[in-house]
């Protein structure tokens, strides 16, 4: 089987770019906003926050936890989701480390 894109780029940019796709939604934004201020929440809380149906907020769900970004507990019927400050951590020093190199670039234009 032949290379995909991702094979040409370092498994840094490749790590950068599935969060920044992950994080490309204002609807992911919003949820991520939502679960850092309360902490855990139910899915049914969050279809309470967001104007959209259950199942559009159950795919935003999906692919942040595909990201890496939340994780989930089963608890009873529903499921709790919480950020993962492991992941979160990793993924702040990931975009700081970028944004401090554009810092430290002097200006091309």
């Amino acid at each position: 089987m032949g290379a995909t894109k991702s094979d040409h780029f370092t498994q840094k940019q490749n790590d950068i770019a599935a969060i920044a796709k992950a994080l490309a939604h204002p609807a992911r934004v919003a949820i991520l906003e939502y679960l850092l201020k309360v902490d855990a929440c139910i899915c049914g809380d969050i279809v309470n926050e967001l104007p959209l149906a259950q199942p559009t907020v159950s795919q935003h769900l999906k692919e942040l936890k595909n990201a890496g970004i939340i994780s989930g507990n089963i608890e009873g019927n529903a499921i709790c989701y919480c950020i993962d400050e492991k992941v979160w951590e990793k993924n702040r020093k990931i975009f700081e480390t970028l944004f401090e190199r554009i810092n430290k670039k002097k200006t091309c234009c």
